[in-house]
């Protein structure tokens, strides 16, 4: 009713549009995009911290307790890692894993060749959860994967899986994850985004009480790293973010529209 015509968001993720309507309105809708380097590296960085069980070692280190009981590690390299969503971050992943000598699975309802010269094998999604050490995400949000990883895809797993999580809170069921935790299903978990973290990311929430009680019970395990859903913010990413954000403005000026967000 303002004449507004165009809709752009800093944010690569658009679920927090509703797109369709929209595209009723007759608002274009276009998203941002940043290079994938600063997530996959933060992606490999958490299973790295979770694999070496960095957490306890810096709990003991609070009290000058320098012991090795119980820190023993794994070697990423001798590890295979399914890698969910091979999209410009998941090819990074798969790269930068590649160095450290990974075997690397990927799924994808669309393989594509590029993937796969970065080293990515393409496997169905179950024999990725059966074979995997590390299942990591990198996926955007749908209603089809919005609890992609439940109780049943867990039960798929391996004794001792490890799950990284730097794409959407909601592609993991909490409550399910937990479980995993306390039946030692899973061997750890590294998350950047949680399924609820609407009302505590971005926040200093250190003057109240945390009334979510399952991000209390996930950041009790000694075995769970959760970080604030930073893994996009560098300096790097974030210089791409504004450019991007204000040449797709300066393009609609001119009748054209980049990057735009289609409803399918």
């Amino acid at each position: 009713e303002l004449g507004v015509k165009y809709l752009a968001t800093r944010t690569v993720g658009v679920d927090h549009i509703d797109v369709a309507h929209a595209h009723e309105l007759g608002l274009r809708v276009c998203n941002t995009g940043y290079p994938p380097e600063g997530v996959a590296e933060f992606a490999v960085m958490l299973m790295l911290i979770v694999l070496r069980r960095y957490k306890p070692s810096l709990w003991r280190q609070q009290v000058n307790d320098y012991s090795l009981g119980g820190l023993e590690g794994r070697e990423l390299g001798r590890l295979t890692v399914g890698i969910v969503g091979t999209g410009r971050i998941g090819q990074q992943v798969a790269r930068i894993l590649g160095g450290f000598g990974s075997k690397v699975l990927g799924y994808d309802p669309y393989p594509s060749d590029v993937a796969r010269a970065a080293g990515i094998e393409y496997v169905p999604l179950e024999e990725l959860y059966r074979r995997s050490d590390v299942v990591t995400l990198h996926v955007p949000l749908t209603e089809e994967n919005r609890g992609m990883i439940d109780a049943e895809a867990i039960g798929q797993m391996k004794n001792g899986v490890i799950i990284i999580n730097t794409g959407r809170g909601q592609l993991i069921r909490t409550s399910d994850l937990i479980e995993g935790l306390k039946e030692k299903k899973i061997g750890a978990a590294g998350l950047d985004v949680y399924e609820e973290e609407a009302d505590y990311f971005y926040q200093d929430t250190s003057d109240r009480i945390m009334d979510d009680d399952m991000l209390a019970r996930l950041l009790s395990f000694n075995n769970v790293i959760l970080t604030s859903h930073q893994g996009f913010f560098t300096r790097e990413a974030l210089d791409n973010i504004a450019r991007t954000t204000l040449e797709n403005i300066q393009a609609f000026s001119r009748g054209e529209c980049l990057n735009e967000v289609k409803y399918k």
